[in-house]
């Protein structure tokens, strides 16, 4: 009774054929796919203990698309060992709520060896295709888009983690953050049965296919859980999992979202999974010819409209 209480969600979740790509869709996994090979092929590996030069070319990257798109950026840099690092920050203010803050990040460092197409090129391409539909919008809560450094080991869990010093200086500045969505690792999809797994118990609960996105977080944020799988389920037509789970489950706290919880504020995973369905997790092999562009892009516009009932309704 108790786990059906926390992987229960609003909906159900989409089975059968994927309908007909339209123009538009097409057109953002296109999108999607140039900048993926941009990050993962042209600049590749980036990290800051293996390759702190493509690191800072990745961020260039990534501030230029902002720009183009119509964003003031704000980076927030600071000092880890010799090195400088900096997040990536463009804000919408919000018109009716705007003490209000909903951030959408994703990070774009990657473990060392690998060009990271997936982990987490996918979630920054995301990040930017998601900035470039909201620019110019009016939004009643402010939105901020933010692209984080130093996610992976050994900065993960640390305070020299890129969302950690960014959610410790929202918490100092005593900001209202209402939500957060950590995209990370959106890019792969099998429907064969056994493709997904699961630490236990949580096999007999969810489907063997690894063809959904999953929105996974901590007991805390099980309001925030429900109203994003429910805003998903009723825009798009996309299989997706959701989950209220305890932090310690193996697994829930591994990406941006982790920094933010431990100030107290609700966020989430938004993912496929990776660790338990993509075989070239955090591998030399984590490529872009890899990734499901077409489900990648439906997974984005179903975000679209999760963010703008978050910071509509």
């Amino acid at each position: 009774m108790v786990w059906w209480l926390l992987t229960n969600m609003p909906g159900d979740s989409y089975r059968g054929e994927l309908p007909p790509a339209d123009d538009a869709l097409e057109s953002l996994a296109v999108e999607l796919r140039r900048d993926v090979a941009h990050l993962a092929e042209e600049i590749g590996e980036r990290n800051l203990r293996n390759r702190p030069h493509e690191l800072l070319a990745a961020a260039d990257h990534i501030e230029a698309e902002f720009t183009a798109a119509g964003h003031a950026v704000t980076p927030q840099e600071y000092q880890v060992d010799d090195c400088k690092c900096r997040n990536l920050e463009v804000e919408i203010r919000g018109s009716a709520q705007p003490d209000e803050i909903v951030v959408v990040g994703a990070h774009y460092d990657t473990v060392i060896g690998t060009p990271g197409a997936n982990d987490n090129t996918s979630g920054i391409a995301a990040l930017l295709a998601l900035a470039r539909r909201f620019s110019g919008r009016q939004i009643e809560r402010t939105l901020r888009f933010v692209a984080f450094v130093n996610e992976e080991k050994p900065y993960a869990h640390t305070d020299t983690m890129g969302s950690r010093v960014y959610s410790r200086r929202c918490a100092e500045r005593a900001e209202r953050i209402t939500a957060m969505l950590s995209l990370e690792t959106i890019g792969y999809y099998d429907d064969r049965p056994g493709s997904q797994k699961y630490p236990r118990p949580f096999g007999v609960l969810y489907p063997s296919e690894g063809n959904f996105i999953a929105f996974v977080g901590n007991i805390k944020s099980r309001k925030l859980i429900r109203q994003v799988v429910a805003a998903f389920r009723r825009h798009e037509q996309f299989p997706s999992e959701g989950a209220a789970l305890p932090a310690a489950v193996y697994g829930v706290g591994f990406s941006d979202h982790w920094s933010f919880w431990q100030e107290g504020y609700p966020a989430l995973m938004v993912t496929d999974t990776a660790m338990f369905r993509y075989p070239y997790y955090h591998h030399p092999e984590d490529t872009t010819d890899k990734l499901d562009f077409d489900r990648l892009a439906r997974v984005v516009r179903g975000l679209e409209a999760v963010v703008t009932s978050v910071v509509c309704d």
